[in-house]
């Protein structure tokens, strides 16, 4: 069982940076789990914004944030981080940590969220003009 836990959420104005940390607590494999960012803002639906493959540290990035966000994680402390930089307004969302073990072709699948077993419970992230 893992348990997610993410902070770091706030309020700023359109072009500052949030930092977004997710500790994971529980049995971590951290060779084998694949870990993710999602966000969600009212009345839309949870949508991928950043994935990171613990083996092999690959990364992916939704279009709509790359150039801005950078994912990134540390093993020995099982944390997972989000570095958003230039936010926008439309970057206002409740966002979510999640992992997963299973065998699955994440390169095509990472922004699914029924691909991810394990989620927290989110932080909040308002961006004002």
């Amino acid at each position: 069982q893992v348990q997610l836990v993410e902070s770091g959420g706030g309020s700023v104005q359109a072009g500052g940076s949030l930092r977004l940390s997710c500790a994971a607590f529980g049995y971590i494999r951290s060779t084998y789990i694949f870990m993710g960012w999602f966000r969600q803002a009212p009345g839309k639906e949870r949508e991928g914004v950043a994935a990171i493959d613990a083996g092999g540290g690959s990364t992916y990035y939704a279009d709509s944030v790359k150039g801005r966000f950078t994912i990134s994680q540390d093993t020995a402390k099982n944390t997972l981080y989000l570095q958003m930089n230039s936010l926008k307004p439309e970057d206002t969302a409740m966002y979510y940590c999640a992992a997963d073990y299973r065998v699955w072709n994440r390169r095509v699948g990472w922004f699914i969220p029924a691909n991810f077993y394990y989620w927290g419970q989110g932080t909040q992230v308002t961006v004002s003009s």
